[in-house]
């Protein structure tokens, strides 16, 4: 298998961080440099229908894009750790807390960094507006994970999942920006700590 990623892009770090906590080393690692614009030649959209990035390419010739459906497929072939839930109720639980943190969380504030930072003008025009409207409606969902975490140690079950995964990778990719979660999500700013002092985290970065 081979994964077309980008080390400057957040959701390609899902991936990898998946990979890492499931032990995965059998996956070829295909640098694409975003800036260069190799995401958006013929070629590229010719293998994957899209100019995106993370995309795994299968021994078959099949093609996934989309960092959570790429997850899915690995947890699938790597089963442990259980990233996704052990029975029905607790994979319902997972996906509405992984959805929450991707829509409110996690691409508003990519957002808020594709719409600010001056070294991604190649890519976007600089939009503080948006970046700003984005940081708040993302400021908005981290009181309510604050409120989630204050009685759980990790947002949707009772070890880490890929929620969050989700969540800490859309939070960490603000530090382009120097950003920091409001300083009274004392409940968020501990499971954030937490979540970055895992071995695997490291893999992502």
């Amino acid at each position: 298998m081979k994964l077309y990623e980008s080390r400057r892009a957040p959701n390609p770090r899902r991936v990898r961080w998946v990979m890492a906590e499931k032990g995965v080393t059998d996956v070829e690692g295909v640098e694409i440099d975003l800036l260069a614009g190799e995401h958006r030649t013929a070629a590229y959209r010719a293998k994957f229908g899209v100019p995106h990035v993370p995309a795994l390419e299968l021994a078959d010739g099949t093609c996934i894009s989309e960092s959570i459906a790429i997850c899915r497929y690995l947890e699938a072939l790597y089963p442990e750790p259980n990233l996704f839930g052990r029975d029905p109720k607790e994979q319902a639980l997972i996906e509405m807390w992984t959805r929450r943190c991707e829509m409110y969380l996690a691409n508003p504030m990519m957002l808020n960094v594709r719409f600010s930072h001056p070294a991604l003008a190649a890519l976007e025009a600089p939009q503080p507006q948006v970046a700003e409207y984005s940081r708040l409606g993302a400021e908005k969902f981290m009181h309510t994970l604050d409120r989630q975490l204050a009685e759980h140690e990790f947002i949707a079950a009772d070890r880490f999942t890929i929620a969050d995964i989700v969540a800490a990778v859309g939070l960490d990719f603000a530090r382009l920006v120097k950003y920091r979660p409001p300083e009274e999500l004392t409940h968020l700013a501990r499971w954030l700590e937490s979540c970055r002092a895992r071995p695997a985290a490291q893999a992502g970065v």
